[in-house]
């Protein structure tokens, strides 16, 4: 089998156990045995189920995030525009965190904490250079440092919300706070 095809079927099938059992719950034996491939192949391809993971939710990231981005709903200015994409991002991040790594795993292991930093650096880098090739940030370059501070502070917020939260209707109540309280005045502080 040809290697790219290889890492797919790994990916492919990390996703479907992570989706069902979660990360914690799943191991590197499992994702072989659903790839029908050997343990040791994985490693050829991937250092560590995280990597496995880091890769899965990268992907997942970037595709959605372009997603959204090529939605080019009207908005009334770039703030309410700025607004409903920094949400939209924010509730995917939400998303992907619950669906593949599960809440209850990232609470209680010390060393989910290490890779949430590591992934939350990625995602905002991901997203930051994905925003600046919006037409209002593409064209004035001096907005850099505003966007940065946005998205740093906005993703500190979704979650340090979603370490805290109890339920899921604690998770909505938090993300529309966030969204009439704190969201206004970050994105002005950003333009």
């Amino acid at each position: 089998m040809e290697p790219e095809k290889i890492k797919e079927s790994i990916i492919r099938a990390a996703k479907e156990l992570f989706r069902k059992y979660g990360y914690h719950k799943t191991s590197v034996n499992e994702i072989a045995k659903k790839a029908r491939i050997a343990k040791a192949t994985i490693y050829k391809y991937f250092e560590s189920k995280e990597q496995v993971l880091d890769a899965i939710l990268m992907d997942y990231l970037d595709l959605n995030l372009h997603e959204i981005l090529k939605n080019k709903a009207q908005f009334a200015n770039e703030e309410e525009h700025l607004k409903a994409l920094v949400m939209k991002t924010c509730r995917l991040t939400y998303t992907v965190c619950n669906e593949f790594i599960g809440w209850d795993f990232v609470r209680e292991n010390a060393n989910s904490q290490e890779f949430l930093k590591h992934l939350s650096d990625q995602l905002e880098s991901l997203l930051l250079s994905a925003y600046l090739e919006l037409d209002h940030f593409k064209n004035n370059p001096s907005r850099k440092e505003g966007l940065a501070f946005l998205l740093k502070a906005s993703k500190s917020i979704v979650f340090s919300f979603a370490f805290t939260s109890v339920s899921d209707s604690d998770v909505r109540k938090n993300f529309v706070s966030f969204q009439k309280e704190l969201l206004p005045f970050l994105v002005k502080a950003a333009l």
